[in-house]
């Protein structure tokens, strides 16, 4: 993803408040990583388990788009 697309995703997927934390610990993700990750099952078709390991982990990943 380059700059400017990852800008404007950023743009519509404000949490309320900004991207903070609901309480508990800070993530460990960066969230321009797990776009990406969902982003490569999209366009692969691939299923969650299947995710290469340049992303973090599929539950991870499942976990953030499920918020």
């Amino acid at each position: 993803m380059t700059d400017a697309e990852w800008a404007m995703v950023r743009m519509c997927c404000r949490y309320r408040g900004g991207w903070r934390v609901w309480g508990g610990q800070p993530e460990g993700y960066c969230h321009r990583q797990l776009v990406d990750a969902v982003r490569c099952l999209v366009a692969g078709g691939i299923t969650w388990r299947a995710m290469p390991a340049d992303f973090p982990a599929w539950d991870r990943v499942y976990a953030f788009l499920r918020r």
